[in-house]
C-alpha cells in the first residue's frame, strides 16, 4: 500500500494529535472489524489498512519519518515487519468488546501484515556485532525465531554490489554465511536468507535478514538513487559563470557549467550519474549542489576592489 495515504485511511488531518488519531482508529477499527462483517469479503482487506495506518501514526519516530520522506520514501526504509514491531493494539480491542486475537488470527503469518513469533536484533557498535533483544507480536510459533543482522554497506558496495561474510550468533554457536550485496540497494532493506534463523520446537528454522545500514560518505549525500555533492565557487566565478570539474562516485572527472548570476545553494544536475536503481533501469543523478565561499582574510587589494564594488551596489 505503497501509494495510500496514512491520514486518508483514517480519516485524520495530517497535524491531528494523538488522541485523535486514536479515536479515529478506534472508530474504524470498530467499522471494519472481520467479525462484525461476516458477508464483506473486503472488510478484511480494509481492517488491515487500518491497522497498518494506526501502527505508523500511533509511533511517533515512525511517523515522524513518514511525514519526512511520504509514503514512497518510507516504504523504502521500512519492511512490513519494521512497520509492526512494537505494535500491540489488543488492548484497545477489548476495550471495544471485540476479541484481542483478532490480529494474530488475520495476520500471523499471512499475507500483508506483520509476522507471528520473535525477532533477535544484532547492532554494529564499537566492538563490532553485538546481540540485541527479543523483538516481535504474538509470542513463540512452533517456526523459529527469525534473526536480523544489521550490516554496514559503503555506498561502493551501493554503486557495484558487493559480496560479504558475516558472522553471526545460531543457536549457542558461531555461523558464517556469505551475502551478496546487489548494486543499488537502498538503507533500510532487508535481505532474506531463509532457514537461517533459529531452530524452533519442531526443528523448523526461522529466516536470517540481513538489514542495511549505510555506512557514511563525507563527500556525497543520498536520497534514493541520486546524490548530491557540493562544489565551492568564489563570488566572481558566481557572478561571471565559470566551468569547473567534479567528481563522481566511480572515479570520473565531469565538467559542469556554472551559470552567470548563481546563487549559493542552487543545483546544477548531472544525468546519470547517480547510483544505480534496485533491480536495473538505469542509474540517479548527480546534484551539484553551489556553495558560495567568502574568504577570511582579504589583501588591501582585495579589500580595495570589495570596497569599489561595495560602492556600485555589489
Amino acid at each position: 500500500m505503497a501509494d495510500k495515504d496514512y491520514y486518508q485511511i483514517l480519516g485524520v488531518d495530517k497535524g491531528a494529535d494523538q488522541e485523535v488519531v486514536k479515536k479515529a482508529y478506534r472508530k474504524m477499527a470498530l467499522k471494519y472489524h472481520p467479525d462484525k462483517n461476516k458477508d464483506d469479503p473486503q472488510a478484511e482487506d480494509r481492517f488491515k489498512e487500518v491497522n497498518e495506518a494506526y501502527a505508523v501514526l500511533s509511533n511517533p519516530e515512525k511517523r515522524r519519518q513518514y511525514d519526512q520522506f511520504g509514503s514512497d520514501g518510507f516504504r523504502q526504509r521500512f519492511s512490513q515487519e519494521d512497520i509492526y514491531r512494537g505494535f500491540d493494539p489488543r488492548d484497545i480491542f477489548s476495550d471495544l468488546g471485540l476479541g484481542g486475537d483478532i490480529f494474530s488470527r488475520i495476520f500471523g503469518g499471512g499475507r500483508g501484515g506483520p509476522r507471528r513469533g520473535t525477532y533477535q536484533t544484532f547492532h554494529y557498535g564499537p566492538g563490532g556485532f553485538q546481540e540485541g533483544g527479543f523483538e516481535g507480536f504474538g509470542g513463540q510459533t512452533p517456526k523459529g525465531a527469525d534473526l536480523v543482522y544489521e550490516l554496514p554497506v559503503t555506498l561502493s558496495d551501493v554503486m557495484n554490489g558487493a559480496s560479504k561474510t558475516i558472522a553471526y550468533r545460531r543457536g549457542g554457536t558461531t555461523e558464517r554465511v556469505n551475502v551478496r550485496i546487489p548494486a543499488g540497494i537502498a538503507e533500510g532493506k532487508k535481505l532474506r536468507l531463509a532457514g537461517k534463523g533459529e531452530v524452533g520446537p519442531t526443528g523448523e528454522p526461522g529466516d536470517l535478514f540481513i538489514k542495511v545500514k549505510l555506512a557514511g560518505n563525507d563527500d556525497f549525500e543520498v536520497d534514493g538513487p541520486d546524490l548530491t555533492t557540493n562544489l565551492d565557487v568564489t563570488f566572481s566565478q558566481a557572478a561571471l559563470g565559470t566551468e569547473q570539474t567534479v567528481h563522481t562516485l566511480d572515479g570520473k572527472r565531469l565538467s559542469v557549467k556554472v551559470p552567470k548570476g548563481a546563487q549559493g545553494g542552487q543545483k546544477l544536475r548531472l544525468k546519470g550519474h547517480g547510483l544505480p536503481r534496485l533491480g536495473g533501469g538505469g542509474r540517479g543523478d548527480l546534484y551539484v549542489r553551489l556553495k558560495v565561499a567568502v574568504p577570511k582574510r582579504l589583501s588591501r587589494r582585495q579589500k580595495e576592489l570589495i570596497e569599489e564594488l561595495a560602492q556600485e551596489g555589489l
